[in-house]
């Protein structure tokens, strides 16, 4: 008898850019200093300053632990870093049951829009439980302009 595993998380279109970086860990606090490492590193690859490379770590961190309180148990949260000349592009995604998406008016979410040029959250219903939502928070940080 075969067994079924659900995703741990939903497809993109985006996937497959050759510079893309994804990471999939548990979704619990524990991980949060993995993930601002790799944050910081791939910012300072891509030749990001240091304030930036500041601000981006603690958006990044904010934005995970929004998404990882969020989290069904024992679930996987994904997260993805895009690279492009302008900008760092990074989206969380976590299974959870809440139907609404992180608040905009949270004190989190003014901390995560504040160190980031932008910020955007959602949901998404899962294709085969309607009663698991997919959470995504996106945000951007644009490489500063040298002068």
């Amino acid at each position: 008898m075969t067994e079924t595993k659900p995703p741990t998380s939903p497809t993109s279109t985006s996937v497959g850019a050759q510079d893309d970086i994804e990471l999939r860990l548990g979704a619990s606090l524990v991980h949060l200093p993995i993930i601002r490492s790799v944050a910081a590193s791939i910012a300072m690859r891509a030749d990001f300053d240091l304030d930036s490379i500041a601000d981006l770590r603690l958006a990044v961190d904010e934005a995970c632990s929004t998404l990882i309180t969020r989290a069904l148990p024992d679930s996987t949260m994904t997260c993805r870093f895009t690279i492009d000349e302008d900008q760092l592009l990074f989206r969380g995604t976590v299974l959870s049951t809440e139907t609404e998406a992180p608040s905009t008016t949270s004190f989190g979410w003014r901390v995560l829009t504040t160190l980031a040029d932008a910020a955007s959250a959602w949901t998404e219903q899962h294709p085969e439980n309607g009663q698991r939502n997919w959470i995504h928070i996106e945000l951007a940080k644009r490489k500063p302009a040298f002068t």
